[in-house]
């Protein structure tokens, strides 16, 4: 595409040659003349006097460093990505059912769907307009698609599972298994059924081998535009709010609550029945405890250090409720006197 096209089209002002052809994307460092980089994070910053793309989404800020043509935004990486998108290799599906699918009587599959080699779609399952099974998907009980679904491959709705329209599955993740619920009795585990459902809003996005378990008595929800992660465990009956993001490893147990628009670092732990208020911001590797009702940014743990210094810092740790206890009584005995 010309690069005055992509201007007009994303409504970006253009600085420089507007008959320059865009071939593809590529980082600032890798580049070359066909290439349409991008500039979002300061500390990319070094690289933008020296890149050979042919253009550059920017800051306006960032414009007296670039040496070369620039499309000028209030948000780089967000335009970056729209841009990006035209140059993606649409996903080859034709509408149909491979003749490897196994479709059970009863189940609904719409015209102009495509169900790839390997699936198994239940009875009671139903398919929505321009949705993609592909390779080995597996569409249990009771499961519903809706319109522009795409399940990459190997993905699992195991029961009772309802996607809105335009949801994102990547291969591996499973969802819609039981969830884990346990009662101790006369000193064995009795299985607590798991009789709801999960709810998967419009726009979200699954990550790989991310896993959501059904709830008890009620659907464990994610609202539209959720975006999570690979390898992301969600408990049964756990409820995330519109917009919220979480990274790779994080976990949520059971009947938790987040809100709207929070981001969740990679490997969190956010303990069950705790809720989470919206717009905040947990920092990787916290552990969440209890709940959450101011918005802002939250972190726990101890940074990295020298291996030593953490020994030594680990097994003093050990010792502040003594040393508490002790400061406590200095300060009393020198207040008595």
């Amino acid at each position: 595409m010309r690069l005055a096209e992509i201007a007009h089209r994303f409504g970006l002002v253009l600085h420089g040659d507007g008959e320059r052809e865009i071939q593809g994307v590529a980082s600032l460092a890798a580049a070359e003349a066909g290439h349409l980089s991008f500039l979002a994070n300061p500390g990319y910053r070094r690289h933008l006097p020296n890149t050979r793309a042919g253009a550059v989404v920017l800051a306006p800020e960032d414009l007296p460093l670039c040496p070369t043509a620039a499309l000028v935004s209030p948000n780089p990486y967000a335009d970056f990505a729209r841009i990006a998108a035209l140059f993606a290799a649409p996903v080859e599906a034709p509408p149909g059912i491979h003749p490897s699918a196994v479709i059970e009587r009863g189940a609904f599959i719409a015209a102009d769907a495509h169900i790839g080699p390997l699936c198994h779609v239940s009875a009671s399952a139903h398919i929505g307009p321009r949705s993609i099974l592909g390779p080995g998907c597996t569409i249990g009980p009771h499961c519903i698609i809706g319109a522009d679904c795409r399940l990459v491959a190997r993905v699992s709705l195991v029961e009772r599972v309802r996607l809105g329209d335009r949801v994102l599955i990547h291969p591996g993740a499973v969802i819609g298994a039981d969830g884990f619920g346990l009662a101790m009795d006369r000193g064995r585990w009795l299985k607590v059924p798991q009789l709801a459902g999960v709810r998967i809003g419009d726009d979200c996005e699954i990550g790989a081998n991310t896993t959501i378990d059904r709830g008890a008595l009620e659907d464990t929800v994610l609202e539209e535009d959720v975006r999570l992660d690979n390898q992301i465990q969600i408990g049964h009956g756990v409820r995330i709010g519109a917009h919220t993001a979480m990274a790779g490893c994080a976990a949520v147990a059971g009947s938790a609550k987040i809100g709207r628009y929070c981001l969740i670092g990679g490997g969190v732990g956010i303990v069950g029945h705790i809720e989470i208020c919206d717009r905040v911001t947990i920092t990787a590797r916290s552990l969440v405890t209890h709940s959450i009702r101011e918005p802002g940014e939250y972190s726990s743990g101890v940074p990295l250090q020298e291996n030593r210094l953490w020994r030594r810092n680990a097994a003093r740790f050990a010792q502040l409720d003594r040393l508490a206890r002790r400061l406590l009584a200095l300060l009393k005995e020198r207040n008595d006197e």
